[in-house]
């Protein structure tokens, strides 16, 4: 396959092969960020689990500290004065059977999902169109919460939610390219740590196996694994 000049030019100097250190490795990958546009920059991490076994599934979710550079739009399924609380800590948008019907006619206009407990048997109609989106809330994860304000908050604030995929891999944005090596590499460790401590009963052998580092249209760099937690 042709690769355009562009990748070709941010490829020189990382050897493909090697494994970094993830400061380095960071560095690289910012130093090769060169688009128009603040490019997002993302990790994927290869777990040694097999995630078509229930004890085997990772997912949770993490504020990283430095937040992601993005602004979420955040909707929360509630009523009365949860649904107040929620708009006074800064949700997008807000209802019950309204937005059910709204989302259930196509019309999504939230990047993640909230949910009170007693309005999850309205929303569990939903799970056909959220759940393939990964917006369907979920206890697990703080997103199916009585403390509104908070997953709200959290949510706006740079929460990151992690799911291992069907191949074993985890991937997430960690920040931006204009944001310093020092909080790229602050975020990683976060999200690091959240995924080691998400380790499933079921896991054996190795469970971090694998890591890189890449931004939206630069080249993937190898990351020595124990350089990445905390």
């Amino acid at each position: 396959m042709a690769i355009g000049k562009r990748l070709k030019k941010a490829r020189e100097g990382v050897d493909r092969e090697k494994l970094y250190p993830l400061a380095d490795a960071i560095k690289m990958v910012k130093e090769r960020a060169k688009s128009k546009f603040d490019e997002t920059i993302e990790i994927a991490i290869n777990l040694g689990v097999d995630p078509r076994h229930a004890d085997q599934m990772v997912r949770g979710v993490v504020n990283l500290p430095n937040g992601t550079g993005r602004t979420l739009r955040v909707g929360v399924f509630a009523r009365g004065a949860k649904a107040d609380e929620a708009k006074a800590a800064g949700a997008d948008v807000v209802g019950a059977e309204d937005l059910v019907e709204k989302v259930q006619n196509g019309t999504i206009d939230f990047d993640r999902c909230i949910a009170t407990p007693d309005m999850m048997p309205l929303v569990g109609r939903l799970g056909k169109v959220l759940g393939p989106r990964g917006l369907m809330p979920n206890p697990k994860i703080g997103t199916v919460t009585m403390d509104v304000t908070s997953a709200v908050k959290g949510a706006k604030g740079g929460s990151v939610e992690f799911r291992v995929e069907k191949a074993g891999i985890v991937q997430a944005g960690v920040g931006k390219a204009s944001f310093s090596e020092e909080k790229l590499v602050e975020n990683v460790k976060a999200l690091a740590d959240a995924v080691a401590k998400a380790k499933p009963a079921g896991s054996k052998g190795t469970y971090i196996q694998r890591v890189a580092v890449s931004s939206t249209m630069g080249p993937g760099v190898k990351v020595e694994p124990g350089t990445i937690l905390g």
